[in-house]
């Protein structure tokens, strides 16, 4: 058997969603030599999360990004409302946020990733391989000190001081490290698919709700990308009904859409998104880390888990710059650091999630009748200085961090020319 070949770095991040990337731009942006490992050729999926939340724009103004960032194509969220049996009701607020930018900004990830993987190319210790998936650890002397990865044409072993795991909710990393997982639990699962748009098709409210149904609607320009939410595990009874059942679902929620639904007329057109909401017990050991979904997946609800993600990725830059900068291995205690600072944001919004799916959700899904929003919600309608609560929960989050990392690369051109 052919030897891997070898490749020697600083930090080696598995996984190239939006954690990942951005960690690994921070870090290379401080000097470090870092390799991010992406599974697939580009970033170009469907049904991945959409939305980059006011503390992430905030991040890209630190940074000198924003106004390139907003110049690509875009939409914009200032207020979230929901139909609840017929019944139009506002749940939160955006425009009071203490940000930048007080909406939610809603673009392709792929847009997102594709900025944030060019800025990185700026530096010369980032480094991007596509079509590289982490498939062991390396360990020596009870520590893990590379990743052992496979490309179409061969596998790489790559030495590092630390190892990141941000490869997800189905994270290789965190199952290959042993780490144990806590299990929250979550009521449902996610059917995504493409719906077409009619051209001058009016906006539609962020989902719907009614007895037995949820549907979550997001403008693609030229088609809708649909989350269909459904009991957990019981997708293989829809699929046992005919997809003509879950046409009918969609009808019942949304009758416009009668005219197109038949488009969607095979289970190779739907995509299931198994929802988790988990977290580690321990999110690190000597030489590893995991962050964002590797540490704690998270329901999509309010589509916070990629801001909290980014939120990890930017503390643990903050953490572990200064000794990876120093050439030395971040010990046990920075790393748990990392958890110490990252953990209680954690836990609250893990706490809001859930309380959003016993009261709303799991009732909804388990069919009790729904004629009118339950009452927090109504009160939210009602009382508009309310909604500002769930805007900052959603849009900000809990103990939102800042960047403190230096841009080094910068700092010795400017050295330069004195």
């Amino acid at each position: 058997m052919t030897e891997p070949q070898s490749v020697s770095t600083q930090v080696c991040i598995v996984g190239g969603g939006p954690c990942g990337v951005m960690l690994g731009v921070l870090l290379a942006r401080a000097g470090v030599h870092v390799v991010v490992l992406e599974k697939y050729k580009d970033f170009y999926r469907d049904f991945r999360g959409d939305t980059i939340h006011p503390s992430t724009l905030d991040l890209l103004f630190e940074l000198g990004w924003l106004d390139a960032f907003l110049a690509l194509p875009h939409d914009e969220i200032r207020s979230i409302g929901v139909t609840v049996g017929g019944e139009n009701v506002e749940i939160a607020d955006l425009t009071h946020l203490p940000a930048h930018c007080k909406f939610i900004a809603l673009m392709p990830q792929w847009d997102f990733l594709n900025f944030l993987a060019e800025r990185g190319r700026r530096y010369p210790t980032f480094h991007l391989m596509m079509q590289t998936e982490g498939i062991a650890l390396v360990e020596s002397a009870g520590a893990t000190t590379g990743v052992r990865a496979k490309t179409p044409e061969a596998q790489i072993e790559i030495t590092a001081k630390l190892v990141v795991g941000a490869d997800g909710r189905h994270s290789t990393v965190r199952a290959l490290a042993g780490l144990n997982v806590e299990n929250l639990g979550a009521p449902m699962d996610v059917l995504w698919m493409r719906i077409a748009k009619h051209s001058g098709e009016a906006e539609q409210r962020l989902g719907t709700i009614a007895t037995g149904h949820m549907l979550v609607m997001i403008d693609r320009g030229d088609y809708w990308q649909c989350a269909y939410i459904i009991r957990k595990g019981s997708f293989d009874e829809l699929k046992a009904q005919g997809i003509e059942a879950l046409q009918r679902g969609i009808v019942e929620l949304i009758p416009a859409l009668s005219d197109r639904v038949a488009a969607l007329d095979d289970w190779s057109k739907v995509s299931m998104l198994e929802v988790r909401v988990d977290r580690l017990e321990c999110w690190h050991k000597p030489g590893l880390l995991c962050i964002g979904d590797a540490a704690h997946a998270m329901s999509p609800i309010g589509g916070i888990g990629i801001n909290l993600a980014i939120q990890d990725a930017v503390a643990a830059a903050n953490i572990l710059a200064d000794s990876l900068t120093s050439g030395a291995t971040p010990s046990d205690a920075e790393l748990r650091r990392v958890q110490e600072r990252r953990a209680f944001p954690t836990k609250v919004t893990q706490a809001f999630q859930i309380f959003v799916q016993d009261r709303a959700i799991d009732p909804v899904l388990s069919g009790k009748a729904i004629d009118r929003a339950p009452l927090p919600m109504r009160l939210l309608d009602e009382f508009p200085l309310l909604r500002r609560l769930p805007a900052r929960l959603i849009g900000v989050g809990v103990r939102p961090e800042h960047v403190r990392t230096p841009d080094a690369f910068y700092a010795s051109e400017a050295k330069s020319m004195l």
